[in-house]
């Protein structure tokens, strides 16, 4: 038996591959949307693809079962309480598909989801009465458990979820110890709380340090489970639903978004209303953007905050280093967003000299920002983290408004006043920076090397839980 996860670091998703090398029957469990990886290592191996499994509808980016099916024919399989557009086979408590050698048995675990599976991994050669690994999905991770918390605006509570994971994290708890546990996510996802940066353990391992496997009682455990998610990116809803549709393949969106474009002719798709996203590093959009554009890095979380600031139904340009844009529409079309029209051919050398298309980004170093506060006219100081980073320390008296709610903030935002934005290190101020000089404000810097930069300076935070401060006009 041949297992292999595949780790996709900017998603902090997992998929695999199983097969049987005697008869060259895989399958892939979980798969990301661009597929190149699983069709490669089944052609060197003389493999052939016949199985698909999602564990569950994923929130957090669209699984390449539709593309696997086009390109390989293999059949997609579902948790039996899954509905779906396309063809599929439904998989209940105790069905066992087998190839070869290796014994794939479905065991239903909702919670995070309502359909969701696992699959309990056999290699019969070695023991045909213990599996040899469970593939969890995101029922159980390493360190954590799935949150139940996000269908809620599509009919299931997230109390009625908590009551399924309960059950089912006690099922997993019986298998046997040395059972190898391979999850759909690890550290970074926000399908969790609590993942630990490890990709796989064993049974025996997460009942001793997972949380969520101790004894406990179930309403303990709905306490524990609910309680400090993060907010879920607001594009989760829209690939839980696309996830179960069919749709157009990652192939024919590339070759749909793929268009070069001349400066005037983004420059009119910006003025009907098309999302302008800059992607390169925020030094470069800081030194010269075209006024207006969007910035989310690919070197950082990009599929996340485009999929929380993007809209997936306007159209979509790219602004990109020559040669990025293959790869900024293809980590947009992982989660989703097919909405992309085009990119700027030539990057930003298509600009050129034109003064009137172009805008920067102020930089203000710590000692300069600290300097200014003491002055009569400080500036106001704008703090875009989260509220449980805010609250661990920040600079005294920032004001806190998170990147994720900027937009609809901003008007609490003095137009009159210097406004030093940051984050901290960098990427999220960049973004919230981009977005500021969208809502009309002039007067913008960026902090240096953000919340690490002013500590590294050893100026003074305020790492108290004061009320939490906002501003108005």
């Amino acid at each position: 038996m041949f297992l292999k996860q595949y780790y996709l670091g900017c998603l902090a998703h997992a998929s695999y591959m199983i097969a049987d090398e005697r008869t060259g029957v895989a399958a892939v469990i979980d798969p990301q949307r661009d597929i190149d990886q699983y069709l490669k290592d089944a052609e060197a191996k003389g493999w052939k693809i016949q199985y698909v499994f999602l564990t569950h509808f994923h929130a957090d980016f669209l699984a390449g079962h539709i593309e696997l099916n086009e390109k390989t024919g293999a059949h997609i399989y579902l948790g039996e309480q899954a509905e779906a557009e396309y063809d599929f086979t439904g998989v209940k408590d105790g069905d066992v598909i087998e190839f070869g050698d290796v014994r794939l048995k479905i065991m239903e675990t909702p919670g995070h989801t309502p359909e969701g599976i696992s699959i309990l991994v056999f290699d019969l050669l070695k023991d045909d009465r213990n599996p040899h690994a469970v593939l969890t999905g995101d029922t159980m991770f390493i360190g954590d458990v799935g949150r139940p918390d996000l269908l809620a605006s599509i009919g299931v509570t997230a109390d009625e979820l908590s009551d399924m994971l309960y059950d089912s994290v006690n099922r997993l708890k019986e298998l046997p110890d040395e059972t190898l546990v391979y999850p759909a996510h690890g550290a970074g996802s926000m399908c969790g709380k609590a993942l630990s940066e490890e990709t796989f353990s064993t049974i025996g391992e997460q009942k001793k340090f997972n949380y969520a496997l101790k004894p406990m009682s179930r309403e303990k455990f709905k306490e524990l489970v609910t309680a400090d998610q993060m907010e879920a990116p607001k594009y989760f809803v829209h690939d839980a639903i696309l996830n179960r549709k069919e749709r157009r393949s990652l192939d024919e969106t590339m070759k749909a978004s793929l268009v070069p474009m001349a400066l005037e002719e983004v420059l009119q798709r910006q003025e009907d209303g098309a999302q302008l996203v800059d992607v390169r590093n925020g030094y470069e959009y800081e030194g010269a953007h075209i006024f207006g554009a969007t910035n989310v890095a690919l070197e950082g979380m990009y599929a996340t905050w485009s999929g929380t600031l993007l809209s997936h139904e306007t159209p979509i340009v790219v602004v990109a280093e020559d040669g990025g844009e293959e790869e900024a529409v293809m980590r947009l079309g992982r989660i989703g967003f097919d909405n992309v029209v085009g990119y700027l051919k030539g990057s930003m050398a298509a600009v050129g000299d034109r003064e009137d298309v172009l805008a920067r980004t102020s930089l203000m170093t710590s000692p300069a920002l600290a300097e200014q506060l003491e002055s009569p006219e400080p500036p106001l100081v704008l703090d875009v983290r989260s509220e449980r980073e805010w609250q661990s320390g920040h600079i005294s008296g920032s004001t806190n408004i998170p990147l994720t709610h900027l937009r609809e903030r901003s008007g609490e935002l003095p137009h009159d006043r210097t406004i030093v934005v940051h984050c901290k290190g960098g990427y999220r101020s960049v973004i919230a920076a981009s977005l500021l000089e969208q809502a009309g404000f002039g007067d913008v810097f960026d902090l240096v090397g953000g919340l690490k930069g002013w500590e590294a300076s050893t100026l003074p935070t305020d790492s108290s839980d004061a009320e939490h401060v906002t501003c108005s006009a």
